[in-house]
Parts: structure tokens; C-alpha cells; sequence
């Protein structure tokens, strides 16, 4: 997995089902080890369960979403199971898809942190 999907998004962390190999983006290595941790077992059991290849992304404006593929040969793929993990994943982590889109913005972008929760 590279680092930069595209202009566009850029991989916080992943998994391959296929290389049975997990991926993480060295230039968050500032996030604490407990939200590592747990991005890793979120990606690694997404990949176990559905199968294919798992991806926690942030877009340009830094809103994290999650991107699933999958090989054109793989009939063992789950695609509505992945469809439907990816809500529950959403639902059940979405305060921590929040912190680190605030991370993202503050770290990355280097936006105002004060601005930031104003909007909130």
C-alpha cells in the first residue's frame, strides 16, 4: 500500500487480506499508541471478517472515511458484509473518527484549534 492514494485522500492505515499484512502510515506516528492499536485491530479484523483490502483514509479537508477493495478473482470476498461493517464500524467509532479528524486538521493542515471547536 503506498502512502498517498491520490492528491486526494491520504492512508492513515490499512490492511491486506491478500498479503496478510497491515499498514500504517509513519507520518501520524504522533497519534497515541492506544488509538494505534486500535486502528490496528479495526483493519485487521474488518480484513478477517470481509476479506479484500481495508483502508482508514483522510480526504483534503481532513474528514477520515473507509475504503474497501477487492481483487477481480476473489468469490470469497463479502461485499454486502462489507458494506454493512463498514456502517457499524462508523456508528460504533465515530467519536474516534472525529478526534482524528481534529487531529488531521490541527497537525496536518495546520488549521486553528480555537476555529476548530467553534465549530462544534
Amino acid at each position: 500500500m503506498s502512502e498517498t492514494v491520490s492528491e486526494d485522500r491520504v492512508v492513515l492505515c490499512g490492511a491486506n487480506a491478500y498479503e496478510q499484512k497491515y499498514y500504517f502510515n509513519e507520518q501520524f506516528a504522533g497519534i497515541p499508541d492506544s488509538i494505534k492499536e486500535e486502528l490496528h485491530i479495526i483493519c485487521v479484523l474488518f480484513t478477517q471478517e470481509v476479506g479484500g483490502i481495508f483502508t482508514i483514509e483522510f480526504d483534503k479537508e481532513g474528514n477520515v472515511s473507509m475504503r474497501t477493495e477487492f481483487a477481480d478473482d476473489d468469490f470469497l470476498y463479502d461485499e454486502i458484509g462489507s458494506g454493512l461493517l463498514v456502517g457499524e464500524v462508523k456508528r460504533k467509532r465515530q467519536e474516534l473518527f472525529e478526534s482524528l479528524s481534529i487531529y488531521y486538521r490541527v497537525f496536518i493542515l495546520h488549521e486553528d484549534m480555537g476555529d476548530l471547536l467553534k465549530e462544534e
